[in-house]
């Protein structure tokens, strides 16, 4: 159906990205659905639905209970009549409201006799139809034709079949009549523009599919017959006119109507203006000028696919209008089976009419076998032939054949496609010369050399666009039997055109295979590119032809790239693998990005289509020594990393890898390093778990616990963990066992799981004590000391933590000792002891100064403003308060901020100044993430309304005391919020 086909388009087409802006969607053109952030809402069976569907379409209106009750159920009212309601709208108020939203601020609101749906409370398909309706009505009547047929296009995709299917009540049976004609409308419009802009044979495709056409339909027949006439079918037209009229008289017993009778009257006089519009003005304009120029030129433009999906941005870029007295060329590139040609070849078509002296194609070949590859001499002498010069003139010299084509050419405007290139200077021979020629080039290549008005380069189709186009390829019927699988295998695909041709070939000549068959057998990634073949068609053919082509050092680096524990990486992660300078290595990959094997989603930046790292992997298996030292050098990196950034410094790690020579001069940019991997450091440690490399997968997940938990980011310190305990047992540092474990009590006491902590410390300290690793036993006691502490059992924690100073002596740890200290201050301050509380905080102080940590130091004088706060000294708290806050901004620790600006306030509180410290409590709010700690969060709160409450604001004060109960086990912590999270006890 030309370039648009109603039941293949996104599902989601015209839509707001859901997952972007977390909004609301509601739909109804087509099964009644909501979604909030792209998930799934449960609204319930289809009377319920029903419910729903009169609030939202009376959205700016009160819905009275009569109404609702006339509109779901008309004549058949329940018993209880209106007390039935409540039983719809509360489910629906518990499915479509945010969590925790009180009734005053439900998106359906009870008012006196009704309801009412919050107006601008959903985004709804319903308003985005308007919007382009409106858009189309505009566009026609100011004669922008292509914009208006693009409005009817976002608009007729918006459908997902019969709007509002199997809802009970005359109110959604009227809404359903409503909602098909508005599609049957759009559906004129968007036939009446094809034919105005001159594209018949896709208004005759369009119009066999408008939904439930009657044989006596007069305005789609006066269309049909325009149709025929502008694609030369004058007989098929007037038959057209006779079928209607036969219709007509037999079914209602009338003529046709006045308008149907123009057309057929200007069928018969050949009356193109009244018929065809501008695209009769066009052709009349065509006409005048033939008669002073030679005919039309050939047209050599392959076919055109049948089905060409997502591309609809590419394809108004590709034909937007140029400068007349230039040749305008557009460069577009992407990877192997990305759809390269079939976009520029339907752009080519799309705009083959406005280049009357010719449409011209020439493959290059440049990435198939050798001696495919055309020479740019042999692809001019084609030009040349195809411009009508005499093959026996041409000559050899290449010099002298750019000339004669450029002669050839300087007074044609002519379209040239030119597909496969690999090199600018290939293209430069090959352009034309005549103003207002057009070239688009295709090529695996980003061809920077060549001067281009457009540079493109083609993406992977979203998962929804792939699906629509696995569904094109399959059948409707089959592709939603299992919507699941199809949803999956589009998904294993990676967006690749190709390779989703390819599956639909290999499921077309297997009818017996299920998709969810061919899922399975796509489930190993490293069987995946040998599923992806069909006949000659292979994507990892097509990918290897690409690698052939590279030079040397940039095959090597392309190998390394596919052992990268991460999807996204920086040129750090392949430069510690090649051996070579970051910035060297950052040029091997600018040069694999214009090759089109490697993606850059932002500046220094990173990463590999699923399916060529896939194909990495298995060039890289070809190389199993070469892959194995690489493997180390990165997981190296990791373990470098996480040990620098972490507060224990690197000293503080007695066994693995001597980190001193790493690329990371501090802390910081270790820190940094880390934070740029996102949520991919638990791949890092299952990597090395896979690949065998037991004790690297320890190393990494010790070293970046403290990185992971002062961002409060748990369940990922607690998945490495996990993942990491088990090659413990077979690592051949032993230490590992005991450290690990005291690293799982780290994660527990961070977040106030003391239980678990001490069980943890008690495992790790059993375990310490059978090796002889007086280090990890230390630890663990210290452990077993925080949770003694937070539990209310002091005479126990102050014999563990005193144990711990005395280890920390024999073992001349000072991070140790400064924490154990620091541990004993914070439980002299609970007994109200707070001047020997600052006597342990001060020693705890000097040990932090000495070994530098930032993190310690910023702890140890929270801990020691709280005791000063004790005492009254608001002004000394202040001082420590202004060092503590400015280090924990420096480490980036967003609970460690959150407390030093709590305290901050506190102490304004204390010196009197309430505005001040209500802006610190705020501000103390808000570096707080949904990683942060809960009982902190009450206990900032708490802090804030004692402050508003001193202030007389008893409004904010109660809000803030309320806010605080409410929050997840606030009351059942014993331990001052300080401590709750900057345990100095952990590492």
């Amino acid at each position: 159906m030309g370039d648009f086909e109603v039941g293949a388009v996104p599902e989601d087409s015209g839509a707001e990205p859901a997952e972007a802006t977390g909004r609301l969607r509601i739909d109804l053109l087509g099964p009644v659905r909501a979604r909030r952030g792209g998930a799934p809402l449960d609204i319930g069976p289809v009377r319920r639905q029903a419910v729903l569907t009169v609030l939202i379409l009376r959205m700016e209106r009160l819905v009275t209970h009569q109404q609702l009750l006339d509109g779901v159920w008309g004549t058949d009212p329940p018993g209880t009549g209106r007390r039935v309601l409540p039983s719809y709208v509360y489910p629906l108020r518990k499915a479509l409201d945010v969590p925790g939203a009180r009734p005053a601020e439900s998106l359906i609101r009870s008012e006196h006799g009704g309801y009412r749906f919050v107006p601008g409370g959903a985004r709804t398909d319903i308003s985005q139809l308007a919007e382009q309706a409106v858009g189309a009505r505009r566009a026609k009547a100011a004669g922008e034709l292509a914009t208006a047929l693009d409005h009817c296009t976002r608009a007729l995709r918006l459908f997902r079949g019969e709007p509002l299917p199997g809802l009970p009540g005359p109110f959604a049976d009227a809404e359903r009549q409503h909602l098909a004609q508005r599609r049957r409308t759009l559906h004129e419009q968007r036939v009446e523009c094809l034919v105005l802009l001159g594209r018949y044979t896709d208004a005759l495709d369009d119009l066999m599919d408008v939904p439930t056409a009657e044989p006596y339909d007069e305005p789609l027949a006066a269309l049909r017959m325009r149709a025929l006439y502008g694609s030369g079918r004058q007989a098929e037209a007037l038959t057209a006119y006779q079928e209607t009229r036969d219709s007509l008289l037999d079914e209602l017993g009338v003529e046709p109507g006045e308008e149907l009778r123009r057309v057929h009257q200007g069928v018969l006089r050949r009356d193109d203006l009244l018929l065809l519009g501008q695209a009769a003005r066009q052709r009349a304009a065509g006409s005048a000028s033939a008669l002073e120029q030679p005919p039309a030129g050939r047209n050599e433009l392959p076919g055109d696919t049948a089905c060409l999906v997502g591309r609809d941005a590419e394809l108004a870029l590709l034909t937007a209008p140029v400068p007349a007295g230039a040749v305008s060329v557009a460069a577009v590139d992407g990877t192997a089976g990305i759809g390269k040609t079939a976009l520029v070849v339907r752009a080519a078509w799309m705009l083959r009419d406005q280049y009357p002296d010719g449409c011209l194609f020439v493959d290059l070949h440049a990435y198939g076998a050798a001696h495919e590859s055309l020479r740019p001499q042999r692809a001019l002498h084609r030009l040349l032939r195809a411009v009508n010069s005499a093959d026996g003139d041409l000559p050899d010299d290449l010099d002298e054949l750019v000339t004669a084509w450029r002669a050839a050419t300087s007074s044609l405007r002519l379209l040239l496609v030119v597909d496969d290139a690999r090199g600018a200077e290939q293209v430069r021979t090959l352009l034309p010369a005549g103003p207002g020629s057009r070239v688009l080039v295709a090529s695996r290549q980003r061809l920077s050399g060549l001067d281009a008005d457009l540079r493109l380069t083609v993406e992977p189709l979203s998962t929804g666009e792939a699906v629509t186009l696995l569904t094109h390829l399959l059948g409707e019927t089959r592709a939603e039997r299992e919507p699941a699988a199809a949803h999956e295998l589009a998904r294993r695909c990676g967006g690749l055109p190709l390779a989703l041709r390819i599956m639909g070939a290999r499921l077309q000549s297997r009818p017996y295979w299920t998709l969810a068959h061919l899922v399975d057998r796509m489930s190993d990634d490293a069987r995946r590119l040998g599923e992806l073949r069909a006949g000659d068609r292979s994507v990892e053919a097509a990918f290897l032809m690409s690698y052939d082509q590279l030079a040397p050092e940039l095959r090597r680096a392309f190998r390394a790239l596919g052992l990268s524990p991460t999807a996204g990486f920086d040129a750090l992660t392949p430069a510690v693998m090649l051996g070579r300078s970051r910035e060297d290595t950052e040029d091997l990959l600018e040069r694999l990005v214009d090759a089109s094997l490697l993606q850059q989603p932002q500046p220094g930046r990173y990463r590999l289509h699923d399916l060529v790292r896939d194909h990495t992997c298995r060039l890289a298996a070809t190389a199993p020594e070469e892959s194995a030292a690489d493997r180390v050098a990165v997981l190296l990196l990791y373990t470098a990393a996480g040990r620098i950034a972490s507060d224990w410094g690197p000293e503080g790690f007695p066994t693995g890898p001597d980190v001193s020579g790493s690329p990371f001069p501090r802390w910081l940019e270790a820190a940094a390093w880390l934070d740029a991997a996102g949520g991919e450091l638990v791949d890092v440690v299952a990597y090395a778990a896979a690949a065998g490399e037991h004790d690297l997968a320890c190393w990494i997940a010790e070293s970046v616990v403290d990185h992971l938990v002062r961002q409060g980011r748990f369940h990922e310190c607690r998945a490495a963990l996990e993942v990491a305990l088990p090659c413990a047992d077979l690592a051949a540092d032993r230490r590992m066992s005991s450290s690990l474990r005291n690293c799982m009590a780290t994660a527990d006491i961070y977040q106030g799981r003391f239980r678990q902590g001490h069980a943890w410390s008690a495992d790790a300290l059993r375990l310490a004590r059978r090796q002889g690793d007086l280090r990890e036993q230390a630890r663990a006691i210290a452990g077993l000391g925080a949770t003694k502490r937070a539990t209310g059992r002091t005479a126990e924690a102050v014999a563990h933590l005193s144990e711990v100073v005395d280890l920390a002596a024999r073992l001349d740890d000072d991070w140790l000792a400064g924490m154990a200290n620091c541990n004993l201050g914070a439980i002299s301050d609970q007994q109200g002891q707070h001047e020997e509380a600052l006597a342990y905080y001060a020693t705890s102080l000097a040990f932090a100064e000495k070994i530098g940590r930032p993190r310690m130091i910023s702890k140890t004088l929270c801990f020691a403003a709280e005791a000063c706060l004790a005492l009254g000294r608001h002004a000394v708290a202040r001082t420590l308060l202004g060092r503590a806050a400015g280090l924990a901004r420096e480490v980036a620790d967003p609970q460690l901020r959150a407390v030093s600006l709590s305290l901050l306030g506190a102490a304004e509180h204390g010196q009197g100044d309430l505005r001040l410290a209500v802006a610190l409590h705020h501000e103390a709010l808000s570096t707080l993430t949904e990683h942060t700690s809960t009982p902190l969060e009450a206990e900032v709160r708490r802090r804030l309304g004692n402050t508003y409450a001193a202030a007389g604001r008893s409004a904010e004060a109660t809000r803030q005391f309320r806010i605080a109960r409410s929050l997840t086990g606030a009351e059942e912590q014993s331990c001052p919020s300080s401590l709750s999270v900057n345990n100095p006890s952990t590492r």
